[in-house]
């Protein structure tokens, strides 16, 4: 009779913890192949889509939109390799027993250097450093193929091996500085908390994530890249009035170096309360990017031929245009879309941890992946909210696109209020240009991924302002 049963008997005769192994491992793979058939319908559209549509004949020469096709297909050929790679190694950790064989070397090591089982947060530590370790050297021949095939054949790589290794060995040292330290206070917090534990971790999160917020930019990103205040002039006289006009509290105004890195651009602003600044990427200006300035260097003597050859090639924005994607950028935060995501985050924040509270108990969820006779907290945390909350997750991420979309075409609006909707267009053009995007989308695959709204839809969004 055992030959007759059903699937579903079958399923109900397994214990707990295999069902709660196989519902994580079916539910990663079908959130996989739902992403591989969105980014197949996408990938049919840059292969079959080989003449400029009719609606673009205006924005886009077609050498560059040759050029953004191939570029988005290589990309897109790309990621599904790498995400095939990853999914493939996901599973194979899973299977093989991978987390609790590495917690129970990082129990070996620490116990070497004189800290027994006891020492359940030294032993996280340790586990975390290894499983850190793994992920960037496995991630490295993707990331290196990534910056020096894709990109460099795109034109948009701009470093050099030497840099590019000191670039990711600084960041690895950075995360775990901040990491490590971060990570042992939550465990100790979750360890003496009592019964409501889970309110003074959301707590201390909320602090860390603003300390870093508040941090960042002022010691943080200045370790990889070069900040240099705008120079005095007229974009900085401008961007002064426009920051004062909507009472936006602008302290300082930054270019910073991204050109050394990339060639794509891109402008934002940061900072608490009264103290806010902006920070423009050298790329994103017309006067300021390193590219135009080589080419600049070289016009002397050049015949005719070289120089216009070389105006095409200019890259980023006018003044009028830097300051209408500035007013893009600060209608975000008129119109309170930073508070709003803030709010949102922390209240999702706190709803995990309510819930991690709730789960952590059970000790089935720990046997599911390999766990049998100790519960350490690292690892509870890591598999609620890495595993069993995917399907959370997910939906989430989703809302949050669909908000982030809104929230771009309310920006827009606002630069529009602003007067700024001819620049604007004229901006949103050369950036796409710049950056190579691709205009042209499969809808479900733009309604799933995009955060940002597709270009035709904005460029559409501001040409009713521009008429009227």
């Amino acid at each position: 009779s055992a030959a007759m049963a059903g699937p579903g008997e079958l399923w109900a005769e397994l214990p707990v913890e295999k069902r709660i192994f196989c519902s994580v491992l079916l539910f990663s793979w079908a959130v996989y192949l739902w992403e591989a058939f969105l980014a197949h319908r996408q990938r049919r559209v840059y292969r079959t889509t080989t003449h400029v549509p009719q609606e673009l004949g205006q924005i886009m020469d077609s050498e560059t939109f040759e050029k953004s096709r191939l570029y988005q297909l290589d990309k897109s050929t790309f990621s599904f390799w790498s995400g095939l790679y990853s999914e493939v190694e996901g599973t194979m950790i899973l299977l093989c027993g991978g987390i609790p064989f590495l917690w129970n070397l990082s129990g070996q090591i620490s116990g070497r250097a004189g800290f027994g089982p006891e020492y359940e947060i030294v032993q996280s530590l340790v586990f975390l450093l290894l499983a850190t370790l793994f992920s960037a050297v496995t991630g490295l021949p993707w990331s290196l193929y990534n910056t020096f095939v894709i990109e460099e054949k795109h034109g948009f790589n701009q470093q050099t091996l030497g840099f590019f290794f000191k670039d990711a060995i600084k960041k690895f040292i950075v995360t775990q500085c901040i990491l490590l330290p971060v990570t042992s206070l939550l465990l100790y917090i979750i360890k003496i908390g009592g019964d409501y534990f889970f309110i003074y971790a959301w707590l201390f999160t909320l602090v860390v994530s603003l300390v870093l917020v508040t941090i960042y930019a002022d010691y943080i990103a200045p370790l990889f890249d070069k900040f240099i205040p705008l120079p005095e002039g007229e974009l900085k006289q401008q961007i002064e009035t426009m920051a004062k006009s909507i009472d936006f509290p602008l302290t300082k105004v930054y270019v910073v170096e991204g050109s050394k890195r990339s060639s794509h651009s891109n402008a934002y602003f940061y900072g608490f309360f009264k103290n806010k600044r902006i920070v423009l990427f050298d790329t994103l200006l017309e006067d300021y990017s390193a590219l135009n300035k080589e080419t600049a260097e070289g016009e002397d003597g050049e015949n005719e031929e070289k120089k216009s050859k070389t105006k095409n090639k200019k890259q980023g924005c006018k003044n009028e245009e830097v300051l209408a994607v500035l007013g893009h950028e600060l209608g975000h935060w008129k119109l309170g879309h930073t508070v709003k995501n803030i709010i949102i985050s922390q209240m999702n924040s706190f709803l995990c941890f309510f819930l991690f509270a709730v789960l952590i108990g059970r000790k089935e969820l720990f046997a599911a992946f390999g766990f049998y006779d100790t519960q350490p907290t690292l690892i509870g945390l890591m598999i609620i909210f890495q595993f069993i909350f995917s399907p959370y997750n997910e939906v989430l991420s989703f809302c949050l696109t669909v908000l982030s979309r809104r929230f771009e075409f309310q920006a827009d609006a606002f630069a529009k209020e602003l007067g700024k909707a001819k620049d604007l267009y004229a901006a949103l053009i050369k950036l796409n240009k710049d950056n190579l995007g691709f205009p042209v989308s499969d809808w479900i695959f733009s309604m799933w991924h995009y955060s940002h709204p597709p270009l035709l839809e904005r460029l559409q969004a501001l040409k009713d302002a521009k008429q009227e």
